[in-house]
């Protein structure tokens, strides 16, 4: 023994800590002298404890690791040094694509967020400038959105309501740097799991009422109605709208027409793509032009109309509302202002920022990494959005994040990599150094029309909601929850609202968790109409039950409630009296525990009988919650149940285990174990997957037999374990030196001519192939068990001979001991029938 060891063994004396605590298998001695490992044929195995040491290890990051984390946070030096011309064709194409998209919507966003339209042209470029760098997806382009931008718009105002003399870019800027920096610490500390708590019912409500509250909300200046806020509530500005329609002006003529044609030319180039499926690629790229097209054709429709006012650098006075005058280049380009004051003005819109900046953006990525087949990393992810919203505000940008429709264009039109941003990033600063004229004209009516045309894509169709409806009910009122306070209250709110009605869904299922008892049932694999049975004769030289279990006769396990859906006339039962067989479904942590082993508990007492029923011999005796049979019921009742012998949990859906659900199954034990007293439960567990599961039930007495108190030992058991071939005709080297064997044979036989193809054929079938077979069964490989190239060791460790690897192996240990302990207390009966009459 080490010194260490021995200083550690005498600081545990000291404080009391029992080292030695645990009865396992070899500790105690044996009663009536069997051997606890009565394996004649196996090579031994002891499976050792994880520790705290080896848990440190493998978290603690290597050289190595800290070097592949470096080379993770630029995804591109592993694709750019393999970048060519093919890839470029295709990014140009998508680039330029983009290019022309983003523009207009940048444009019409920046109005969402109450910032002049210059400002959503320097968010488009910066978002699309940074992004490649640190991309792993190549499908997504960042830049300003509706629901984003209709945030930052509502911080603005809030802001500017106690602070007017704060400008409204200074706080979008502020807005953007904060929440792109939490976001980047996120993805840096490799937290992008966190997304995942975010359900696909909590997004697609989110995007349906955003969409829903921002195209309610450009209505009224599509029709050129003013006069109130259309920031309030959803409901109250359709209330306002209809109040005001009579107030309608020319703006709405440029509007309304904008956004038919808009949907026209999209309905008919859809059309045209169906009916000419060879020139599909030729109509989508038209359809993506579309938002150019109607946006230029109303600017000239506008410039045709205004051209003799007097241009100006404020609100031109015209017919019908204008962008007007749009500055050239980066003029507000300079340091962000980040201080208290600002901050501490919207610190209480933060979190909804992030949960947006983050779900829209992670959740396009993966969606078109699985179309597209490639998986994105979303911590990497969140550095991208974070470096791009840190960098942005020094050229003017606001929040930006991943766009769905800019991003299904860009899928669409054949990007091949990140780098298409680049490309973007040159139209956009094309149009902000050189279309400042043009866009002094654009309608902004027609810019309503845009954003309504955008975010129409993001309700969620009737279809999809069905879908939802019959895979989780519940989850759909989680759906509209988050619809309907969206649209009477607001975007944050409807984010809280289904985020937190979807963790309380996931904690009500994690502690309301409902175990099954399992029966055994034995089954039959069905070809056809052709039942594969161990003596079938057709099956020729393939796998047959001899050699392949799987296709014979077999037993399963469901639930004896047929609550999986298994067919309910068949009659599955407890697979042994006395013996039972307990799924758990949804993991074993503590707040399932307690009602996971209630249910449990009050089954196995329902069906089975106490094993002393006498064991209270007074009335008095007997607990208040099982006071048994008044004095009046003097006929005695005759009690047919079995009595309970062993309980074997299905641990397969279990990955960790903590105090308190092991305290909770140490409890189960005890209170079992009086019910069946003198007897012992013996608890058999099944499927553990974890080794660190496998350490805290041992501990707490789990994995061997329950020693008896009198005895001072472990009573009769037969301990029965799973073993496996090494080297032997089930191994992996067998089953390649096979195939080896098989082509070799296969490359010397003669190649037969085309009329003497099937009569080869046939008679590789029949006497060759068994002569072939009697040639790899003498190989060494394919040695019977035991043979000199084969050995047998155990799968699981000998000193935990009730940890079994599967529940068959359970059920058959179960049983035997059972059966052995049957078989010995009968034998004491009869010796003490015996000595009784010789008494007498």
């Amino acid at each position: 023994m080490s010194t260490r060891t021995r200083i550690g063994h005498g600081l545990a004396k000291g404080l009391g800590i029992k080292l030695n605590y645990r009865n396992e298998v070899g500790s105690t001695p044996v009663t009536r002298g069997e051997s606890t490992f009565s394996i004649d044929t196996a090579d031994t195995y002891v499976e050792s404890e994880p520790t705290a040491a080896e848990w440190l290890d493998s978290v603690t990051p290597s050289r190595r690791d800290a070097w592949n984390y470096a080379k993770s946070l630029f995804p591109f030096v592993h694709w750019l040094p393999f970048y060519n011309v093919q890839w470029l064709t295709g990014d140009l194409v998508a680039g330029i694509t983009i290019g022309a998209v983003v523009v207009p919507q940048g444009m019409a966003y920046a109005k969402l967020a109450e910032l002049p339209v210059q400002f959503g042209l320097y968010s488009s470029f910066m978002g699309v400038l940074i992004y490649w760098f640190f991309a792993t997806s190549k499908d997504i382009t960042i830049g300003p959105v509706a629901v984003m931008s209709t945030i930052t718009g509502n911080v603005v105002l809030q802001v500017q309501a106690v602070r007017p003399d704060i400008p409204g870019h200074v706080v979008a800027s502020a807005l953007a740097v904060i929440a792109g920096g939490i976001v980047c610490f996120l993805g840096l500390a490799r937290l992008g799991w966190l997304v995942d708590f975010i359900s696909l019912a909590s997004i697609s409500a989110f995007m349906t009422g955003s969409a829903l509250n921002i195209g309610v909300g450009q209505v009224p200046t599509l029709m050129g109605i003013t006069g109130f806020s259309t920031r309030a509530p959803t409901y109250m500005v359709v209330i306002n709208t209809l109040k005001n329609l009579g107030d309608t002006q020319l703006d709405a003529a440029m509007g309304l027409t904008a956004l038919t044609m808009l949907y026209l030319i999209r309905w008919t180039f859809n059309f045209l793509a169906r009916r000419q499926p060879q020139r599909k690629k030729l109509w989508f790229f038209c359809n993506t032009l579309r938002t150019v097209f109607v946006l230029l054709l109303y600017t000239l429709i506008s410039w045709l109309a205004t051209r003799h006012t007097p241009k100006t650098t404020k609100t031109p006075k015209t017919a019908f509302k204008i962008l007007g005058y749009v500055p050239r280049g980066f003029q507000n380009a300079g340091v962000p202002v980040i201080n208290k004051d600002v901050v501490s003005l919207f610190a209480s819109e933060l979190p909804s920022s992030v949960i947006v900046l983050l779900i829209e953006h992670i959740s396009i990525a993966k969606s078109f990494g699985r179309i597209n087949n490639y998986t994105i990393n979303p911590s990497q992810e969140m550095i991208a959005i974070g470096v791009s919203n840190l960098l942005g505000p020094f050229l003017g940008g606001y929040p930006s994040t991943g766009s769905f429709s800019r991003t299904a264009i860009k899928a669409k039109a054949g990007v091949r990599t990140p780098l298409a941003g680049l490309i973007t990033a040159i139209v956009v600063l094309i149009a902000i150094y050189g279309l400042p004229s043009v866009f002094y004209y654009i309608p902004s009516a027609s810019l309503s029309a845009v954003i309504i045309h955008a975010v129409g894509d993001l309700i969620t169709p009737p279809n999809t909601v069905y879908q939802f409806w019959k895979i989780s009910p519940l989850e759909v009122i989680v759906f509209f929850a988050g619809v309907i306070v969206t649209v009477f209250s607001s975007i944050d709110y409807g984010i809280y609202t289904t985020v937190c009605m979807s963790l309380a869904l996931f904690l009500f299922r994690a502690f309301k968790a409902q175990g099954r008892f399992l029966g055994r049932l034995a089954v039959h694999s069905v070809v056809g109409d052709h039942v594969i049975d161990g003596g079938d004769a057709k099956m020729g030289s393939e796998a047959t039950p001899a050699n392949d279990p799987d296709k014979s006769k077999r037993n399963i396990f469901l639930p004896i409630d047929h609550e999986d859906g298994s067919n309910p006339h068949l009659h599955v039962q407890h697979p042994y009296p006395g013996i039972f067989m307990y799924r758990f479904s949804e993991g074993y942590n503590y707040p399932n525990a307690g009602h996971y082993l209630d249910y449990m508990v009050q089954e196995v007492m329902r069906t089975c009988k106490r094993t002393n029923p006498v064991s209270f011999p007074r009335l008095g005796d007997r607990p208040w919650n099982d006071p048994g049979a008044s004095r009046k019921e003097a006929v005695d009742i005759v009690d047919n149940r079995p009595t309970l012998k062993a309980i074997i949990l299905d641990f397969s859906s279990v990955n960790n285990v903590d105090i308190t659900s092991v305290q909770n199954l140490i409890d189960v034990r005890n209170q079992l174990d009086r019910y069946t007293a003198p007897e012992r439960v013996q608890w058999h567990l099944a499927c553990i997957n974890n080794r660190w599961t496998k350490r805290a039930l041992a501990s707490a007495g789990f994995g061997y037999p329950t020693p008896d108190d009198d005895a001072g030992g472990f009573r009769r058991w037969k301990p029965i374990f799973s073993v496996s071939e090494i080297g032997g005709a089930d191994s992996a080297a067998a089953a390649a030196e096979d195939e080896l064997r098989r082509r070799q044979s296969k490359a010397q036989q003669p190649q037969p001519d085309l009329e003497s193809a099937q009569p080869e054929i046939d008679s590789l079938q029949g006497s060759s192939q068994h002569s072939l077979d009697k040639q790899l069964n003498a190989s060494g490989a394919y040695a019977k068990t035991g043979g000199a190239d084969a050995r047998v060791a155990v799968v699981q460790g000998l000193n935990r001979p009730f940890f079994h690897i599967d529940l068959t192996s359970a059920l058959q240990s179960a049983i035997a001991s059972s059966e052995l302990h049957d078989l010995h207390y009968r034998g004491k009966l009869k010796e003490a029938s015996s000595v009784d009459k010789r008494s007498d």
